[in-house]
């Protein structure tokens, strides 16, 4: 913790006034007492900023006491109830509304930081999953410990600070602090990943966290380094948003990589968590492919619109009338939705398909609706209309319109994500080689 407190002494300036995301927990606590005990040095003004997901029974007990020790420190507090989710993946939703929160009380009070508790095991966790899924060379580095973004800056002091050390400042200090529950829900893959791969990593190196820490500014120095080189060709082949296709297909194969993962960092920022190595397989084949006109949709909305010889990548206000992405190892969804293809799972419901390939026609595409699909149901005689199931399970006519279909190479159907499965589907006690996942 020492490092932190240093790192912060010599950041923040006298008079700055900080935003501190602050959800109770006993990171944010700790980080919430640091800025307390340093305030008076630094005159700092502190301002909590706190969210309340509504999603637990404690969470409003839990926004009253992060209240009641700001009240106790004489602390702006704040605080932003979520009243209502839409159907979009729950964590991408509640980071975006998140933020833009977090925007609306720095822009308030004319801060000049967000500071957030992310901490050495949250960096480990978000390497690990990016290598599993795959990423950007910026991707893989995890997350920064500082960036310029909206008029603003975010600093995360704790990344290179392990859970452990924070568990002993709290006990030493004696800060109190709540703990949520679902954090050890193993439905939730970050929950995974630290309960069964970051534990035992950590058995092997108590430290391991500084060699993720260090592994992580390397590759953002490199990232940097190379970024440098591909800056210089952007300018003559990436203007004004739009990519120009003939010169960009003149490059080496990595440079065109890394122009593509250029560009969709620009876009997405801090949200690299929802782009894979995947989505610039996509973009390649947009480019390649014969049709002059042409699109696809990458996650939250974004559409890339190919234009004869020009690639642009927008912010689309509609969801997509029509989709067809050839399936590997993840597809995420307009809708901010997933379906992916997992090693194990328990779960036997309507959201988990078994597949056997050798009974299938690959690859595997996930499209949305076609006038006149047909599925022959698990247990049922005969094939019953898309349609008729969506009426069956009430499904709304705009939701029918973007929702997933996954289909063989030949066009058969083969699963409706969290609605029914085929005859296809295998139980956990038959024979299969594939598990696919809808989230």
């Amino acid at each position: 913790m020492k490092e932190a407190i240093r790192y912060l002494k010599e950041t923040l300036e006298y008079g700055d006034t900080v935003v501190v995301g602050v959800s109770g927990g006993p990171d944010s606590m700790a980080l919430l007492n640091i800025l307390v005990e340093m305030r008076q040095e630094k005159e700092l003004n502190v301002v909590c900023a706190h969210v309340n997901h509504n999603l637990r029974t404690e969470s409003d007990a839990e926004s009253m006491f992060v209240e009641s020790f700001c009240k106790k420190h004489t602390i702006d507090f704040s605080v932003f109830k979520i009243e209502e989710y839409g159907d979009d993946n729950f964590h991408n939703e509640a980071r975006t509304l998140r933020y833009k929160y977090f925007k609306k009380i720095i822009q308030k009070y004319n801060a000049k930081y967000l500071l957030t508790a992310h901490h050495g095991d949250d960096l480990m966790e978000t390497i690990l999953m990016r290598i599993v899924r795959g990423s950007t060379l910026r991707g893989y580095s995890g997350f920064s410990k500082r960036i310029a973004i909206d008029g603003y800056t975010i600093l995360r002091p704790l990344i290179n600070v392990s859970k452990e050390e924070i568990i002993k400042y709290n006990k030493k200090r004696g800060i109190t602090y709540v703990t949520d529950g679902s954090n050890e829900a193993d439905v939730y893959t970050r929950n995974r990943f630290r309960k069964y791969i970051v534990a035992n990593l950590k058995k092997e190196d108590p430290q391991v966290h500084q060699k993720f820490y260090k592994f992580s500014q390397n590759l953002q120095e490199y990232n940097n380094y190379i970024d440098k080189l591909v800056a210089m060709k952007l300018k003559r082949i990436y203007v004004q948003n739009t990519l120009d296709i003939e010169q960009f297909l003149e490059e080496e194969k990595i440079i065109q990589d890394k122009i593509l993962y250029n560009i969709l960092e620009q876009v997405y920022q801090d949200d690299l968590m929802l782009i894979t190595d995947e989505h610039v397989q996509l973009l390649k084949k947009l480019i390649s492919s014969d049709k002059p006109n042409s699109y696809i949709y990458l996650p939250n909305q974004i559409k890339a619109i190919k234009a004869y010889n020009t690639l642009t990548l927008t912010k689309s206000e509609q969801e997509p009338s029509e989709y067809n992405i050839e399936f590997s190892q993840i597809v995420n969804l307009a809708d901010g939705k997933n379906i992916e293809k997992v090693k194990q799972c328990e779960e036997d419901t309507n959201d988990v398909c078994r597949l056997l390939m050798s009974e299938l026609n690959m690859p595997l595409y996930v499209r949305n609706r076609r006038e006149g699909d047909k599925m022959t149901v698990k247990g049922m005689l005969g094939r019953k209309k898309i349609n008729d199931i969506f009426i069956d399970n009430k499904i709304e006519i705009n939701d029918r319109k973007k929702w997933p279909v996954v289909v063989d190479s030949t066009g058969t159907i083969v699963w409706l994500p969290g609605l029914k499965k085929s005859k296809f589907n295998k139980t956990k006690e038959e024979k299969y080689d594939i598990i696919l996942r809808y989230y």
